[in-house]
């Protein structure tokens, strides 16, 4: 190769290289974590009995803490068939393909166009008067022509400021963004399924408690009409041991709805219809889960909607550099070429080429302000996103905080709670034996039944309060759910993948 040769090869390289240079530059914020206040420990924690070791119990699977084989069951479905599941997860897929198309910008793109044009113009005729007052009339003949093209175009901008790739980055935050709505979402139906059944296996506790209540009352009804008709009590205590075995039986009934639309409820979140779901009563009552402590910074990675707001705020970070790339001149190249030729035969030849290449600055001279508001709205946008992020901390924080002092408060009252229904069952035994005996109405008798059968149902119901709050309080810790999930890998939902 000679030296002449060797310099023209080489003289595009400066220009190359100086492209490749200005393409490092990237406009904008570089993106780091607001500051916030966390607290070094959850308040309410201190004195609450948490599992040991904590570091592994929150899994994938927390509903397994419960113990129940058909609620594991349940759970499962509804993380395939639950339809508001099977929307985010659309949305999730529709922001992931909006991460597609941001990285198409970094490439060329190119078209291809081949087609025939059929074209021609009228007849007509025209007159013209000569000098010597005589006049010509020419006529011209029309005729139709056609020609073949066949082309191609490419063009390319090149991201001398970073435009695409703060694009890029706005659309990645926000495609994480979505998958954390997902997990959040999907964390949400998952409790919520979760504390329908347990709700509803204490319900059956209860229908169990009155139905096995109702037939004391039946027995003690009988009682009172035989010591009646052997003259010991008057008609008073039949109509007292009758008012309360009706009303024992309306209570029994009452659980019936309640329970049925419990049923519904969970059938409509695994995504079947009420008509065609029912759950057979089991005499296993769900026990009560330790729940792992964790620090409240680590919510931060744990909750979705955390990582949620601040992937949003990623995405806002990323806008403002966007928005500042617009005072920057844009740099296309562009090349278009193709054959033309009005026949077929000898379309493609090299006489028929065409051709075209060049570059294309392109830049705003004037705007009257438009890009100045343009950059501050993305950054009002941008401190939006923050106060929604430190707000989402904040309720995160609240969340637990509650549930901790729920669990722990309810705890030292199912202690006394118990306490009161041994005396009170207790009480009725002693009160019973001296009905017999005759020494007492059934006024008292049935004074001291119904304290029992309330405090019962009391410990029922708060058993099922606490089993509520313990889901609660997992699904405010994040679940299993941790925000390394946010990488590329798509989450699975609905079942799809």
């Amino acid at each position: 190769m000679s030296a002449l040769s060797l310099k023209n090869t080489l003289r595009p390289l400066p220009a190359l290289i100086m492209a490749l240079s200005l393409s490092a530059c990237t406009l904008g914020p570089d993106y780091q974590r607001p500051e916030l206040q966390t607290p070094v420990a959850f308040k309410q924690a201190e004195g609450w009995k948490l599992a040991a070791p904590s570091d592994h119990i929150l899994g994938d699977a927390w509903w397994q803490l419960y113990d129940d084989a058909e609620l594991n069951a349940l759970v499962e479905k509804l993380n395939l068939s639950n339809q508001d599941l099977a929307v985010a997860e659309a949305q999730y897929r529709q922001a992931r393909a909006l991460v597609r198309g941001a990285r198409a910008g970094f490439f060329p793109s190119l078209t291809g166009n081949a087609g025939k044009t059929r074209s021609g113009r009228g007849v007509g005729s025209s007159t013209t008067r000569l000098p010597d007052g005589s006049t010509v009339t020419s006529s011209g003949g029309g005729g139709i022509s056609q020609s073949y093209d066949l082309s191609f175009a490419a063009s390319w901008e090149l991201d001398l400021w970073g435009r695409l790739r703060r694009g890029l980055e706005s659309s990645r935050a926000s495609m994480q963004a979505s998958s954390a709505d997902l997990a959040a979402v999907r964390l949400s139906l998952q409790s919520e399924l979760v504390q329908n059944y347990l709700q509803l296996r204490v319900l059956d506790a209860q229908q169990r408690l009155l139905d096995a209540t109702v037939q004391a009352y039946a027995r003690s009804l009988r009682i009172s009409e035989n010591q009646y008709r052997a003259g010991i009590v008057g008609r008073a205590d039949i109509a007292q041991a009758r008012t309360q075995l009706k009303s024992t039986e309306a209570q029994a009934i009452d659980l019936r709805y309640q329970r049925a639309q419990l049923e519904h409820a969970i059938a409509v979140l695994i995504g079947v219809p009420p008509a065609e779901f029912a759950l057979a009563e089991v005499d296993a009552l769900p026990q009560l889960p330790e729940v792992p402590s964790l620090l409240p910074s680590q919510l931060l990675e744990r909750r979705p909607d955390v990582a949620a707001a601040e992937r949003d705020v990623i995405a806002a970070n990323a806008e403002i550099g966007v928005a500042k790339t617009a005072w920057f001149p844009s740099l296309s190249l562009s090349a278009a070429g193709g054959y033309r030729s009005g026949t077929l035969d000898n379309w493609i030849e090299t006489p028929n080429r065409f051709w075209s290449i060049g570059p294309e600055f392109a830049m705003t001279l004037f705007d009257g302000g438009l890009i100045r508001s343009q950059i501050e709205q993305a950054e009002a946008s941008y401190d939006q996103t923050v106060a929604s992020y430190r707000q989402t901390v904040l309720n995160s924080f609240r969340e637990v905080e509650d549930n901790l002092v729920q669990l722990r408060v309810m705890a030292e009252e199912a202690v006394v709670q118990q306490e009161a229904l041994e005396a009170a069952q207790e009480s009725l035994r002693l009160i019973e034996n001296q009905y017999r005996a005759g020494t007492v109405d059934f006024l008292s008798v049935a004074t001291v039944q119904t304290t029992a059968l309330n405090n019962e149902r009391t410990n029922l119901t708060l058993l099922g309060s606490r089993l509520t709050s313990s889901v609660q309080l997992i699904t405010a810790l994040g679940g299993g759910w941790h925000s390394d999930r946010l990488e590329e890998e798509p989450p699975m939902a609905a079942g799809r993948e």
